[in-house]
């Protein structure tokens, strides 16, 4: 899969995609990570890519030439027959979601515009075919947060780039369910020991223990996520039991204590 990155902070996308995970899934062919600086396809002579709004208003506005200029050229690189989408982060677009991350995995080419200032002119929006996507709802100072968010997580869904499969599929929001929590080495810290479970080698409790805690973390931390979530009719009993117990549902006066 290639990502293609159009920015005027390159070397912040670099910054965080030469490390870790997704250095080796490039070193290993896996993934290609290139960043286009959209500042060099502008036809001002002082390379502006900017001005200000038609009708008013704060700020500055990012010009529609250099970005659309940018996107072409990216076009001219992606071989025949291979597939592409062009996303814009944007706080008006649909929030990222796991499902969203694996649906973007089947491209074979992601087209990633970030936004800078007060936004893009929405001609290039519209030229590019773009599709906004948000990565929550609260603004950035430019979207290369939003796509190094992007960059990451589909990133994992490519064959090859973790361990296993199994390395996402336990993982929250894979199947609509927060993850269980995880201990390692030492059993005692600070009189907190590890669950008596997990250290004793049957497997299939400890298959249980981590699912009904993976339930326990999805009704506590988010509920919303029980709704769409592959449960059993026993689960749904339990986790109506725990509803009534109120063991682990918050209230802001029992914030920080423990349930």
């Amino acid at each position: 899969m290639k990502f293609h990155i159009m920015t005027l902070f390159p070397d912040v996308i670099r910054s965080y995609t030469d490390e870790s995970i997704l250095k080796l899934a490039q070193e290993k062919g896996m993934i290609e990570v290139s960043c286009y600086n959209i500042r060099d396809f502008s036809t001002n002579k002082h390379r502006k890519t900017d001005d200000y709004p038609f009708g008013g208003g704060q700020g500055m506005v990012m010009t529609v030439q250099p970005i659309y200029d940018c996107f072409r050229h990216i076009l001219s690189l992606i071989p025949e027959g291979e597939t592409f989408r062009t996303l814009y982060l944007s706080p008006r677009g649909r929030t990222h979601t796991q499902k969203k991350a694996m649906e973007l995995s089947s491209f074979d080419n992601l087209i990633l515009l970030c936004g800078h200032y007060e936004g893009i002119d929405e001609r290039a929006i519209e030229l590019l075919s773009a599709e906004e996507i948000s990565i929550g709802d609260y603004v950035l100072t430019g979207g290369e947060l939003g796509a190094l968010v992007l960059i990451d997580s589909i990133s994992r869904m490519v064959e090859g780039v973790l361990s296993s499969t199994e390395s996402y599929q336990e993982e929250s929001f894979y199947n609509s369910l927060l993850e269980y929590p995880q201990y390692t080495r030492p059993r005692e810290f600070l009189s907190l020991e590890v669950p008596e479970v997990l250290l004793s080698g049957n497997h299939k409790n400890i298959d249980e223990w981590r699912r009904e805690e993976s339930l326990k973390k999805t009704l506590r931390n988010r509920p919303d996520l029980l709704e769409r979530a592959n449960i059993t009719e026993k689960e749904r009993e339990k986790i109506e039991v725990w509803k009534k117990e109120s063991k682990l549902l918050r209230t802001d006066n029992e914030e920080g204590k423990k349930l």
